[in-house]
């Protein structure tokens, strides 16, 4: 784990390299372009051989898609505490999502037309629901939730199943109450590229959307064209900027909330306070001692953890806005003077009881967000990425003569004749 202080050597070269850009290595372009050829050309085929390379799993055409067996055998299984929780956060994540949702409106122009905008559901969309080390219940239903509360008709489920050719019961559970309509077992690249292109057995999607590793966000990346994306969520991250109101205790526990993920984890703390310094790090020691996942966490601390001691929280703020992190927790004396200033933070939580977990199971907001520097260009999953736009116009004679002088000369200055004679014809009739 990194740990400098702004008076060490290394300190401005180590802040500089935190400017970061999602730019995928070659290695990952060129692997998920081949994978993504074998599902073009061969379909079921090259779904059932993957399955068979990654998850060990033999499947066979009729059983790619989650059985209404399979589903009641969930709905049966699971337990009253896990029906409890995913009731719970649904009905947040609804509330939230509703909240959030676009609606219809129209106004006059000067000249007097009638624009405005109208919205409606995608007919057909993917989501995609990592699995492997730990089944992201979760993100079923901060996914599927949100096309549910859109009024998606469609919601198509896309998750990796495990050796035994079954997927985890309560991830199914959660998905068939998010909405989900039909559930494959194809993870991975080849998941995000069955849902794109389309196979004998799984139609193709509008768009597609959720998290996963780096081969999953670059299928995504080359699927854009043949659908559309949400963003291009990558392994989790956290970054925290305190000042010396922080409490170290609760926020060592933010830091290896987010490490536990995976090994591809990026934790990052920042303060200016050397006392909140010290202690971040004693507690992050004392508390990894006492994770079941240590091991996980440990290595991704080593890999890309850092805590750094800044100059001031000016300071702290700038390399937020440069590390543009997934999830931000801002803890200060005067909160919302620095949440201003914060421009690039896919999820931000303000103040020291303000706990990433309860944003990423319950709180109501997707947790499926832009990572490794994409929140410069993008935001967190959303209900309104669920409907299409289209802008509307109506207008009557009188509205095309007032448009008309104005029309007719763009029209002469882009050498369009047909344009202008379009509207002419109208006015002058």
């Amino acid at each position: 784990m990194k740990i400098l202080t702004h008076e060490d050597k290394g300190y401005a070269s180590f802040v500089k390299k935190l400017y970061r850009r999602a730019i995928p290595s070659d290695a990952v372009s060129e692997a998920v372009a081949a994978i993504v050829d074998e599902v073009r050309a061969k379909g079921d085929r090259a779904l059932i051989a993957f399955a068979k390379k990654f998850d060990g799993a033999k499947l066979t055409s009729s059983s790619l898609r989650v059985s209404e067996e399979e589903l009641a055998h969930a709905r049966a299984s699971v337990s009253k505490e896990t029906r409890a929780a995913i009731k719970a956060s649904l009905k947040n994540i609804d509330a939230f999502a509703k909240k959030s949702l676009r609606k219809d409106w129209s106004t006059k122009n000067t000249e007097g037309a009638i624009v405005g905008e109208r919205f409606t559901p995608f007919d057909r969309v993917g989501v995609y629901v990592p699995g492997g080390k730990a089944p992201l219940v979760s993100t079923s239903l901060m996914t599927a939730g949100f096309a549910q509360a859109a009024s998606v008709p469609e919601i198509v489920a896309a998750t990796p199943p495990g050796p035994d050719g079954l997927v985890n019961a309560d991830l199914l559970y959660a998905l068939d109450a998010a909405g989900a309509t039909e559930i494959y077992k194809a993870g991975g690249a080849h998941g995000i590229a069955a849902l794109s292109l389309g196979t004998k057995s799984i139609a193709p999607v509008d768009k597609v959307f959720g998290p996963g590793n780096s081969y999953v966000v670059e299928a995504k990346r080359q699927m854009v064209g043949a659908v559309s994306i949400d963003l291009l969520p990558g392994p989790s991250e956290i970054l925290i900027a305190a000042d010396s109101t922080g409490n170290a205790r609760f926020l060592a526990s933010d830091l290896l909330a987010q490490a536990e993920h995976g090994p591809d984890s990026v934790v990052g703390f920042v303060t200016h306070s050397k006392k909140l310094f010290a202690a971040v790090q004693r507690e992050l020691q004392e508390q990894l001692a006492e994770t079941p996942r240590r091991d996980i966490a440990k290595k991704a601390l080593k890999k890309a953890g850092f805590i750094l001691l800044t100059k001031s929280m000016k300071e702290s703020i700038a390399i937020v806005n440069d590390w543009a992190p997934e999830h931000l927790i801002l803890v200060a004396k005067d909160e919302d003077k620095w949440l201003d200033q914060v421009r690039t933070a896919g999820a931000i939580y303000v103040g020291n009881y303000a706990a990433v977990a309860v944003g990423d199971f319950l709180a109501g907001p997707s947790h499926t967000l832009p990572t490794e520097g994409s929140g410069r260009s993008f935001s967190g999953l959303r209900a309104d990425q669920f409907q299409r736009r289209a802008s509307v116009v109506r207008m009557d004679q009188a509205a095309v003569k007032k448009s008309q002088k104005h029309v007719e000369h763009f029209a002469h200055m882009e050498g369009l004749h047909a344009h202008g004679r379009s509207v002419t014809l109208r006015a002058e009739s």
